[in-house]
């Protein structure tokens, strides 16, 4: 299932012990386009504090569908490391939030054992879709060899949210929001809104499809024809993108598609 971003973001979000506060963005890593780690706004509970929280700790609640519950109580949240608020999010400040919840981090491949880790102690039943997500090892998270991982390159989804999108041949419009595959928290898609050259059109563009993204400019150059993003598949953006129309997008660009 995706998931739009606008409806991700403004989510409240629900401790074992009561509300902790609302998605405010999220951060993907921009090689990849997976999301990392979901901003929280802890609003009038602590006011001016803003939390991490990886996706795979996130249960989407089946009482309320804009609202996600986290297997922890507040006063953890409370006590998590703080969140700098102007400054990148570094491999270092990472570490230090998997190692007090005592979660193994993403970016160990898999369930790996590295020199002086000594493995996954338990399974927590508490990401979406059934997927478990493995407590770390007591006394937090050990470094990898130096030079194995710099910083991430950490993305804001409200930071592109505007960017303008080109394709081989010309402008087609610019980012409106992006589609996360609710699973995986991959972001597939980017809705590009065509009002500026093709007025009334809402399009998608698969995030392997792009050619090159100017961070600082604010950028995205696509692997596409204007012709081709003209003849694509209509886009309703009140509509759930399903796999049958995944499957006639794809067809359309002649792309392999990303579950084979």
């Amino acid at each position: 299932m995706l998931w739009q971003s606008t409806t991700v973001i403004g989510s409240a979000i629900h401790a074992t012990d009561g509300s902790i506060g609302s998605v405010s963005d999220l951060l993907f890593e921009e090689n990849s386009w997976s999301i990392r780690w979901i901003v929280v706004d802890t609003g009038n509970w602590l006011p001016g504090r803003k939390v991490l929280l990886p996706p795979a700790a996130l249960q989407q609640s089946e009482a309320a569908p804009q609202a996600f519950l986290v297997d922890l109580t507040r006063q953890q949240v409370e006590e998590s490391p703080p969140l700098a608020s102007d400054a990148p999010v570094s491999r270092q400040s990472e570490s230090r939030i998997y190692g007090y919840y005592g979660w193994t981090p993403y970016w160990y491949p898999g369930l790996a054992v590295y020199p002086g880790y000594p493995g996954p102690i338990g399974l927590s039943p508490i990401a979406p879709g059934g997927r478990a997500m493995a407590p770390g090892p007591a006394g937090g998270v050990p470094d990898l060899p130096e030079g194995e991982h710099g910083d991430p390159n950490l993305r804001s989804v409200n930071e592109v949210t505007g960017y303008y999108v080109h394709a081989k041949d010309g402008d087609i419009g610019h980012v409106e929001l992006l589609m996360v595959e609710d699973e995986s928290w991959a972001i597939r898609y980017i809705v590009v809104d065509t009002r500026n050259w093709w007025p009334g059109r809402k399009v998608l563009v698969a995030t392997r499809w792009f050619r090159d993204v100017s961070w600082n400019d604010q950028q995205i150059h696509v692997e596409l024809t204007r012709d081709e993003v003209r003849n694509s598949p209509e886009y309703d953006p009140a509509a759930t993108v399903d796999r049958a129309y995944e499957e006639e997008l794809y067809s359309h660009y002649r792309q392999r598609p990303y579950w084979l």
